[in-house]
Order: structure tokens, then C-alpha cells, then sequence
């Protein structure tokens, strides 16, 4: 089992539920929610044509090699920067990223379908990010952590089936690689859907790194 910690009282879904007979804090895995207001959000009106109600878990990778030593909350405003200025969107267009330290930092409100440099329908899509291109880095044993654990606490609340889990280029087929292959594989053959499920099932199954592909990347993503 498991606790929140959540940055910043203005979260959408700020809430903290820590299990009766789990273990003390300390040995507790735990999942650090940025909230918009914390990383200085700027998000422009949405049009009430853009609401809907979440029933998709699609997830990405950024695609950008992560440079170590790089402040993930800069990255979050410098994306917010990018798709208003360039791509003409009024916010981020992910839900949730999240960072190779395992910080999740809130972005489009859940209230609103996402925008995508890809074709697929986007009404009910949740969108989660992971910082990174997995194609040449190695996704890091935090981030694995905190996709599972915001996975299991969007399905409690927003009643989302675990099945619904995909990743970008599942949805947007023959368009893009994303989520990359060193994080693919974890979507395709289950695993990140068994941890979920276990979580839902109040378990705390064993989240490890799979072994490196053949072919790369070797690298693992540095913070």
C-alpha cells in the first residue's frame, strides 16, 4: 500500500489516503503530486467544446533526451510556453508528467480532452507524460513507481478500468513510436496493468526495472 503526498492545496485531485495497518511512513512508497499553482501554470481559457469525461489511460514519453541535472518544473513551463506560442494550444497537453525523479506534476485540467501532434480521438483520453525519450534512455525505477501509483489513484477516483491502459502509439497506430520501446514493453505485455491491479486489490507488488533490450537504449535516465 501506499501514501500521497501532495504539493500545494489548489490540486484537482489533492487528497491523502494512507492505510490503517501499513507500514510506518518512512518504509511507505510515496508519490509527490506538483500541483499546477506550485510550477507556476499559465493555462489560457478552455472552450467548453474541449470537456469530456475521462475513460482512457493513454500514456507518453516526451520523446526529448533528458539532460541530468535539468529542473523538471522549468521543463513543465517551458512546454506550457511551447504549445501556446507554437502550437496554439491553451495549456500542456497532458494531464499528468512526470519526472525521472518520480515527481508528478499536474497539467491540462482532468476536465478537458488533451491535444496531440497525432491523429486519434481525444474525447475521454487521459493523458500522462513521462520526461524523456525511451527510444535512447532507460526509464527510470522512480518514474515506473510513480505511473503506477497515479494510475491506481485515477482508476479509484475516476472509476477507469485498468484494460484502458495504452500507450500513444497504440492509440495513434503507424504514427509514432511513443512511448518508446524501453517503455512499451511494459504496457504490452501487462506489466504496468498487474501493478495496478494489484494496487487496486490493496497488494504492493514488487515494481522492478525490466533487463535492457538487445538493441538499446543502455542508458538509464539520470534526474
Amino acid at each position: 500500500m501506499w501514501k500521497w503526498i501532495v504539493i500545494g492545496a489548489s490540486s484537482a485531485i489533492a487528497s491523502v489516503a494512507i492505510a490503517s495497518n501499513t507500514p510506518s511512513p518512512a518504509t511507505q512508497p510515496s508519490l509527490v503530486i506538483v500541483s499546477r499553482d506550485d510550477w507556476g501554470s499559465k493555462p489560457q481559457t478552455m472552450p467548453t467544446t474541449r470537456r469530456h469525461v475521462p475513460k482512457l489511460i493513454t500514456i507518453h514519453h516526451a520523446g526529448v533526451v533528458w539532460k541530468a541535472g535539468t529542473d523538471p518544473a522549468q521543463n513543465v513551463r517551458n512546454l506550457q510556453k511551447f504549445s501556446q506560442n507554437e502550437k496554439k494550444w491553451p495549456d500542456v497537453p497532458y494531464h499528468f508528467m512526470i519526472a525521472p525523479d518520480g515527481r508528478v506534476f499536474e497539467g491540462r485540467d482532468l476536465n478537458y480532452e488533451p491535444d496531440s501532434n497525432t491523429k486519434y480521438p481525444l474525447n475521454g483520453v487521459l493523458n500522462i507524460e513521462l520526461m524523456g525519450n525511451f527510444e535512447e534512455q532507460r526509464v527510470s525505477l522512480e518514474q515506473l513507481r510513480a505511473t503506477t501509483l497515479l494510475i491506481t489513484k485515477l482508476c479509484r477516483e475516476l472509476i477507469l478500468d485498468p484494460a484502458t491502459i495504452r500507450g500513444h502509439g497504440d492509440a495513434a497506430q503507424g504514427q509514432t513510436v511513443c512511448p518508446g520501446k524501453d517503455f512499451k514493453r511494459y504496457i504490452d505485455d501487462g506489466t504496468i496493468r498487474a501493478w495496478v491491479e494489484a494496487e487496486l486489490r490493496g497488494e504492493s507488488p514488487a515494481i522492478e526495472e525490466k533487463p535492457e533490450l538487445k538493441d538499446g537504449p543502455t542508458t538509464r535516465i539520470a534526474e
